[in-house]
């Protein structure tokens, strides 16, 4: 298998593999949000996450934080409903 060397390809990538973590960690996220430690309670999931993306793309696009940007698009951002003091 070849390494995913397109940024747009990546950036897909990478949201569905933070799409995926948050499908099945829901009540993880909703926890987190709600008690601002999102970060600690899927610290596993993310790392997991984080490097078979690294593992599918080429090292050159490794720089840009593009897993990061999906964390705070994906993750984050779609939690703004959940009721939290961080917002």
């Amino acid at each position: 298998m070849s390494l995913i060397d397109n940024l747009d390809h990546a950036r897909r990538l990478a949201r569905a593999i933070v799409s995926d973590v948050a499908l099945y960690n829901r009540e993880k996220v909703e926890e987190g949000i709600k008690n601002d430690n999102i970060f600690e309670l899927l610290a596993d999931e993310l790392e997991e996450g984080r490097q078979h993306f690294l593992s599918r793309v080429d090292p050159e696009l490794a720089p840009l934080k593009i897993f990061d940007l999906a964390i705070v698009d994906v993750l984050i951002k779609r939690a703004g409903k959940i009721e939290s003091p961080i917002w």
